[in-house]
């Protein structure tokens, strides 16, 4: 079971591998990118356009062009490409789905929900873009199903 969406998983996926091919340098083309993470090529050509656009990977179109992702944005955490992908539901938003939930009016699952919510916008906000890139270069990890 996944907790992101498919749209979200792809990105974050593609977001690895291109901070992986990009690290020294260059760029990284969409039918690469799609191989390298099992995802159709076209599906995956509209989620790095709309990352692209808000700013976290980078792309140049022509002939030597191709993706890739800046220095500095390899220090940005996971939760901004779930934020850019699915909003901010995952990290405010309650289990069984109600708009009403909340401190005040919880639903039954609110307070065992919240913590693990919690934990997993903590995990997302502290893991870095680029902080797997030296285990994904040894092999150690795999982007792949």
């Amino acid at each position: 079971m996944a907790i992101f969406s498919k749209t979200c998983e792809y990105a974050i996926r593609a977001v690895f591998y291109i901070a992986l091919k990009t690290v020294a340098g260059g760029r990284v083309g969409i039918k690469d990118i799609a191989t390298g993470i099992d995802s159709p090529e076209l599906y995956l050509a509209k989620i790095l356009q709309d990352l692209s656009r808000k700013g976290l990977i980078s792309s140049v179109k022509g002939p030597h062009g191709g993706f890739f992702i800046e220095p500095p944005s390899l220090s940005r955490p996971l939760s901004d490409i779930v934020e850019a992908v699915d909003g901010d539901s995952l990290f405010y938003g309650c289990g069984l789905g109600l708009k009403q939930c909340s401190e005040v009016n919880p639903c039954p699952l609110h307070n065992e929900f919240k913590d693990i919510r919690d934990r997993i916008h903590k995990l997302l906000n502290t893991t870095t873009i680029g902080e797997f890139n030296s285990e994904l270069i040894d092999g150690l990890l795999s982007l792949k199903k």
